[in-house]
C-alpha cells in the first residue's frame, strides 16, 4: 500500500495530490519539470516548477519536507492558472480580443457609451467608494491589457459578496492593477483552499500594519516554541550558520492568526522579516519558517537591509511594495524593542477546515470588512480568489489613474513598428513629446509597458522608456538628447545589458561626444575606435548619428506578434486553457 502522508491544514495525503496535481496538469498539455530544489536547513525545502515549453509558467513551493514543496508548489501552479495569473500582464492578441470569452465564459461586458461615465451593473457601492473615493475613474482606465479591446468595453468577472451571497461584478481591469497574487489559493477541497487564500490576506495585512506602524512585537515564549522541534531544528541549524532568528506572535493581542520570524545578518547588519499565517499556530510558524528560505540557499541571505530609525522611511508605501515583491525593503528598529506593544497569545483557530473558514470570516465581520470570493474548477482542482477592499489591496486604488497597467495600450502598434524606421522625422519628435506629456516613468521597461514577452537576448528584453528616448532623439537629429540618454541608459542598463549591447552604448556615447566636438574630425578616430568597440558597433553606431535606423537589435512586428516566439508559446499555454474552460462550462 502507497505511503500516505498527512499534515495539518491539508484536507488530502501530500502524495494523493501530487498524484491528481500532476496528472490534472499533463491531461491539460502542459509539460511541467522541477527546475531546482533547495533544502538548506533541516526541514525546509522549496521548489521551483515550470513549463518547458513556456517558462513564464512557473510556481514556488516550500515545506516541511520534499513532499510537502512539491505539493505546495503544484497547488500554487494551479492557483496561477486557474485565476489566469500567469496571463494578467500580457496581451492576448487581436484574436482572443474579438473571441466569444477572454477570461471565462461567464464574464460580462459593459459597452462604453459615456466615456466619463462608468456603465452600471460594475461594483456595487462598497467597491465604487473604495475605489473611485473622488469620482476620477474613466472606462478607458477599466479596459483591460489582454484583450486591449475598448470598442467591445469594460470586462468584469463574478465574485460573491460574503456577507448576503450576492453576485458582483469586478472589472478584470481592477483585479490585474491592484491585487496581483493576493489572496489566490488553490486546494482540494473548497474550504482548505479558502482558508488559505483568507490566511494570506491576513498576513500581508498584518505585515503591512507591523512594518508601516513600527510595531514592537511579543517573543515567542521557549516553552511554546518547544512544542515544535521540527521548527526548532531548522532555528538552530541557521543559528549555528551565523544567523540569529527571532521568532514573533504577530497576532496582535490574539486577533490574527500570524507569526513574524526574523532572521538577523551579523556579516552585513541586515535583517529579513517573513511573515505567515493560518488558523493553526503549528502551521503559521512552519510556514513563516520555511518562508525564510523559500528560494534561497545560506549563501543567498546576504541581500537585505539594515534595520532603520527612519520610520517615516519604512513606512512609505513603495517601501510596503517592495516587502510585498520580495522582503529587502526596511524595518523599524522598533519592531525589536524589549517592551512589546501586545501581550504574548497563545492563539488557536484551528479545526476543521469548514471551521477554520467560518472562524476567519468572523475576524472580517468583526472589522467590518465585505469579502467577495470568485470559485474556480474549471481544471478540475479547486481554486479561489479572495478580495478584502483596504485589507488585500497591494497597491493603493489611485494606481487605476496613475499607474494602470493598460497605459500602453494605444502605444503598442507604433512601438511594435518603429524598428522599420519608415516614418517622417515629426512621428519621432511627436512621440518624444507624447512620452513627456503622458508623464511615463523613464525607467519602465517597453515589454512590460505594452504587454509582451520579449525574446531574452533581443534588445526588446532590456528596452527602457529611458533608452526608448535615446533612440527618438537619434531618429529627430538631436545629438545633445540622444547623448543625455544614452548616458541615462548605461548607468541605468549596464548591469543587465548583454556584452555586446553595453559595448554599443558606450561606443555610442564615446561617438556622440566626437560628433558633438566641433573642434575635432570624427574620421581621424575611426581606426581607433575600431580597434576599442569593433567594426561592427562603430558601423551601427555612426550610421545612427548620421541619420540611419536608431533602433539597435529591435526587430519590428505587428499587433499579431507573430516574431516573438516567446509570446507565441504564451499564446499558446493560454489556449489549453481557453479549451479546458470552454469543456467546463458546456458540460455545466
Amino acid at each position: 500500500m502507497t505511503e500516505q502522508t498527512f499534515i495539518p491544514g491539508k484536507d488530502a495525503a501530500l502524495e494523493d495530490s501530487i498524484t491528481k496535481f500532476e496528472q490534472k496538469l499533463s491531461a491539460l498539455g502542459f509539460n511541467i519539470e522541477q527546475a531546482s530544489w533547495l533544502n538548506p536547513v533541516p526541514n525546509v525545502w522549496s521548489v521551483h516548477i515550470r513549463d518547458k515549453d513556456c517558462p513564464q509558467c512557473f510556481s514556488n513551493g516550500k515545506g516541511a519536507s520534499r513532499k510537502a514543496a512539491l505539493a505546495s508548489a503544484l497547488g500554487e501552479y494551479f492557483e496561477r492558472l486557474s485565476t489566469n495569473y500567469f496571463f494578467a500582464d500580457y496581451y492576448l492578441g487581436q484574436e482572443m480580443a474579438e473571441a466569444d470569452f477572454v477570461h471565462y465564459p461567464h464574464e460580462k461586458w459593459f459597452p462604453i457609451t459615456d466615456p466619463e461615465q462608468l456603465p452600471e451593473g460594475i461594483l456595487d457601492d462598497n467597491l465604487r467608494r473604495h475605489f473611485d473615493p473622488q469620482g476620477e475613474l474613466t472606462p478607458e482606465l477599466l479596459v483591460d491589457l489582454q484583450s486591449g479591446n475598448y470598442s467591445r468595453g469594460i470586462v468584469a468577472l463574478p465574485y460573491v459578496r460574503q456577507s448576503d451571497q450576492q453576485q458582483v461584478y469586478i472589472p478584470q481591469s481592477i483585479i490585474a492593477n491592484l491585487y496581483v497574487s493576493n489572496g489566490m489559493s488553490a486546494g482540494n477541497t473548497e474550504n482548505e483552499a479558502r482558508v488559505q487564500g483568507l490566511s494570506e490576506v491576513f498576513e500581508r495585512y498584518v505585515k503591512n500594519k507591523i512594518i508601516a506602524e513600527a510595531i514592537s512585537l511579543p517573543l515567542i515564549p521557549p516553552a511554546v516554541m518547544n512544542r515544535y522541534p521540527g521548527i526548532q531544528a531548522s532555528i538552530q541549524k541557521l543559528e549555528e550558520e551565523g544567523f540569529p532568528i527571532l521568532a514573533y506572535d504577530a497576532s496582535l493581542g490574539g486577533k490574527y492568526p500570524v507569526i513574524c520570524v526574523i532572521l538577523l545578518n551579523p556579516r552585513n547588519g541586515t535583517c529579513f522579516a517573513s511573515f505567515g499565517a493560518h488558523p493553526n499556530f503549528r502551521v503559521a510558524l512552519e510556514r513563516t519558517v520555511t518562508e525564510l528560505l523559500q528560494g534561497r540557499s545560506l549563501k543567498d541571505l546576504d541581500v537585505f537591509t539594515a534595520p532603520s530609525f527612519d520610520n517615516q522611511d519604512v513606512a512609505e508605501h513603495a517601501n510596503l511594495e517592495t516587502h510585498f515583491i520580495d522582503s529587502s525593503g526596511l524595518i523599524s528598529w522598533d519592531l525589536f524593542k524589549q517592551q512589546a506593544d501586545y501581550p504574548f497569545a497563545d492563539w488557536d483557530f484551528s479545526g476543521t477546515t469548514e471551521q477554520e473558514f467560518n472562524q476567519l470570516m468572523q475576524i472580517f465581520h468583526q472589522e467590518q470588512k465585505e469579502v467577495y470570493i470568485m470559485d474556480y474548477n474549471h481544471l478540475g482542482v479547486y481554486a479561489c480568489r479572495i478580495i478584502v477592499p483596504s485589507m488585500s489591496d497591494i497597491y493603493p486604488a489611485d494606481d487605476l489613474i496613475y499607474a494602470n497597467n493598460n497605459m500602453g495600450m494605444d502605444w503598442r502598434e507604433i512601438l511594435l513598428d518603429l524598428p522599420h524606421f519608415h516614418h517622417p522625422r515629426e512621428t519621432y519628435l511627436e512621440l518624444l513629446q507624447e512620452l513627456d506629456q503622458q508623464g511615463i516613468d523613464d525607467a519602465v521597461r517597453v515589454r512590460e509597458f505594452i504587454g509582451i514577452v520579449a525574446p531574452p537576448k533581443s534588445g526588446w528584453s532590456t528596452l527602457r522608456i529611458g533608452e526608448l528616448k535615446s533612440m527618438l532623439n537619434l531618429a529627430c537629429g538631436d545629438l545633445d538628447g540622444a547623448l543625455d540618454w544614452a548616458n541615462w541608459t548605461y548607468q541605468m542598463n549596464a548591469s543587465v545589458f548583454s556584452a555586446e549591447r553595453a559595448n554599443y552604448y558606450r561606443c555610442l556615447i564615446s561617438s556622440l561626444e566626437l560628433f558633438l566636438d566641433k573642434a575635432r574630425e570624427p574620421q581621424q578616430y575611426r581606426a581607433v575606435f575600431e580597434k576599442m568597440y569593433g567594426t561592427a558597433a562603430v558601423d551601427l553606431a555612426w550610421k545612427a548619428i548620421g541619420g540611419d535606423n536608431p533602433f539597435y537589435d529591435l526587430f519590428a512586428d505587428d499587433e499579431h506578434l507573430r516574431r516573438f516566439d516567446a509570446h507565441q508559446n504564451l499564446l499558446k499555454a493560454y489556449a489549453k486553457l481557453q479549451k479546458a474552460k470552454r469543456q467546463h462550462w458546456k458540460e455545466a
